[in-house]
């Protein structure tokens, strides 16, 4: 049975067209009224992987009716003029949000750029206000790959009060706000790292696994509960034996398939949702900023758009 029929894969790009399509009509209604969302990109030097990524999310912004403009930086920039052009941005009422696109040269700290972006702008939910915001159930702007990995276990119905969970990898963008966004649900979450003893005897009491260390096939199907959800965040890059390079998770899939009820595939599980929840944070975002200049000025959307 091929992926394309095979009702065991949980595929973002049907639930990805779905939040766009909503997103659409939401940048439709605020574009009406005079305050048009806008995103703006930001690259550092020349990396052939990054153009993908940016290419993606223009033509999903433009599906979505979401502005996007893309600006470049040579890599040479300092940590400091960069931090200054995004300041700049975060004072720019036409700016509905900021993304920094990954990697950046190695002399500049990505955290440090991360949190000058300013919250209300942040719709790639990465700055420590945004992070720190999940912790007290405000979940609207998660960083996207955990809110992407989240939303594809919604899609199996399976109810997440008291549904057990493992998550094997602890990093601050997505390990750990997954499982502050499933303890949110009501979901009893544990978080596996290099550290823990036996991530095996974890992952087989799992209802729920999410995968994101960026070990290749790491996860075997001995290793998986039978009738449980497998989430496969791992993106890695594996020589096959044909000799030809291929994309791969950090779950042996083909294995793990026969004993899971649901796995996401790689590619086209969690990657074509992010981009999607990149989008409905911007409407987010969006919404955010008006609120706080109603409250502010006291004036119509549409003036203090302009």
């Amino acid at each position: 049975m091929s992926r394309s029929d095979d009702s065991r894969y949980l595929k973002g790009g049907p639930v990805a067209q779905r939040i766009i399509a909503s997103v659409r009509e939401d940048a439709a209604i605020a574009t009406a009224e005079g305050f048009s969302p806008k995103l703006v990109s930001i690259t550092v030097g020349d990396t052939d992987a990054v153009d993908v990524y940016v290419r993606n999310q223009r033509a999903k912004a433009g599906l979505a009716g979401i502005g996007f403009e893309e600006r470049r930086f040579a890599a040479d920039i300092t940590a400091g003029e960069l931090e200054a052009a995004i300041h700049g941005l975060n004072a720019d009422p036409r700016v509905t949000g900021i993304i920094i696109q990954r990697p950046v040269p190695t002399h500049i700290p990505i955290k440090t750029l991360q949190a000058a972006v300013h919250p209300l702008k942040d719709v790639e939910g990465m700055h420590p206000a945004s992070i720190g915001n999940i912790v007290y159930n405000q979940l609207d702007l998660a960083p996207c790959t955990a809110a992407a990995s989240v939303e594809l276990l919604k899609e199996t119905g399976l109810d997440l009060k008291g549904l057990e969970v493992v998550v094997v990898g602890h990093s601050e963008i997505v390990g750990k706000p997954i499982a502050f966004l499933l303890m949110s649900e009501g979901a009893t979450v544990t978080v596996c790292h290099h550290m823990t003893r036996s991530v095996a005897a974890h992952a087989r009491r799992a209802d729920a696994l999410f995968v994101a260390v960026g070990k290749p096939r790491l996860i075997k199907a001995d290793m998986v509960k039978p009738g449980a959800c497998v989430i496969d965040i791992g993106i890695n890059s594996e020589i096959g034996p044909d000799g030809e390079s291929r994309i791969v998770g950090d779950v042996d899939t083909e294995s793990v398939k026969e004993v899971a009820s649901w796995i996401t595939p790689v590619p086209g599980g969690v990657g074509p949702l992010t981009v999607a929840i990149l989008l409905r944070n911007t409407m987010v975002a969006l919404n955010r900023q008006r609120a706080l200049y109603r409250a502010t000025y006291g004036v119509p959307d549409q003036l203090a758009a302009e």
